[in-house]
């Protein structure tokens, strides 16, 4: 998928809205935990009951790589089975010397034609070049993650033996800037995390064009409505993530029904945002 589709469904649904496929066995309502293909009988209805409020679907591999063969059948089955209008994530966080990073984006863009994979920068341009040598699609690299460990690094700040233009500043920032230099918004996005919704600000002012895939809103306790106000671009340039508030929303055979409640209050919430601060399909960038 190109930013341009990408854009386009945005503007056609007033959703910047991704649901994550973190499909849990031990959590899957218990009339299905007897089923052969448990999994994906749980992934379809949930991809049916949400569709039409989200733009795209992240699945955490995880998930899937833990149960093995079966695991990876059923990782496969649910991307051929979300709508080609919706972008595809494989949150795989993937990065390693180029040709092992080259091994990796052929699994994730050509075996499983995911349309964007999540990777990890610690080890250079060339561990995720070889990801962003495939055309439409899209490399998301960690640039600030919400959970606790990110202070251990990403929050550093620089050492002042640099020059005077990066002394004082963190290394997250300069993952970003550094990072964007590799390829453009339209093959990179971001992972920021919405806990730290405070630094959102200062994120676009060093990549102001990227979209950001932000984790954290729901169980993580993000606020959407800071994430849309000081994330968003003119292109609204968010993918806000929930996964156990939509796809756990309920436990019974109902459970697809629960999750679109909740998917469609995402959707809402999210139109009102782009109205208040003037973000709506009329005044949209038009392509």
């Amino acid at each position: 998928m190109t930013r341009l589709k990408l854009i386009e469904q945005i503007q056609l649904k007033q959703s910047y809205l991704c649901v994550g496929l973190d499909t849990d066995i031990a959590k899957l309502p218990r009339h299905l935990q007897s089923s052969p293909n448990a999994v994906i009988d749980f992934n379809k209805a949930i991809i049916d009951a949400t569709k039409p409020y989200c733009v795209s679907y992240k699945i955490n591999t995880a998930f899937y790589e833990s149960q093995g063969i079966k695991g990876w059948e059923a990782m496969q089955e649910t991307v051929a089975y979300i709508p080609k209008t919706h972008l595809t994530i494989a949150d795989a966080k993937r990065g390693d010397i180029g040709n092992t990073s080259a091994q990796y984006a052929k699994t994730f863009f050509e075996l499983i034609p995911f349309d964007a994979i999540t990777v990890a920068p610690y080890m250079g341009e060339d561990s995720i070049r070889p990801f962003l040598e495939y055309q439409d699609k899209f490399t998301i690299v960690l640039g600030l993650t919400s959970n606790a460990g990110s202070n251990d690094f990403q929050q550093l700040l620089l050492s002042p033996n640099l020059t005077e233009e990066n002394r004082g500043r963190r290394l997250y920032e300069q993952v970003l800037e550094k990072t964007a230099t590799w390829g453009t918004p339209d093959n990179l996005m971001f992972v920021v995390g919405a806990t730290r919704a405070a630094d959102l600000e200062n994120i676009r002012s060093i990549i102001p064009e990227h979209f950001l895939l932000v984790p954290g809103v729901g169980f993580q306790g993000g606020s959407l409505e800071e994430v849309t106000r000081y994330g968003k671009n003119k292109d609204v340039g968010l993918l806000v993530n929930a996964s156990r508030a939509i796809i756990f929303a309920g436990g019974g055979e109902d459970f697809a029904a629960e999750a679109a409640i909740i998917a469609q209050q995402y959707q809402v919430e999210m139109k009102g945002y782009l109205q208040e601060l003037g973000i709506v399909q009329s005044h949209l960038k038009t392509y």
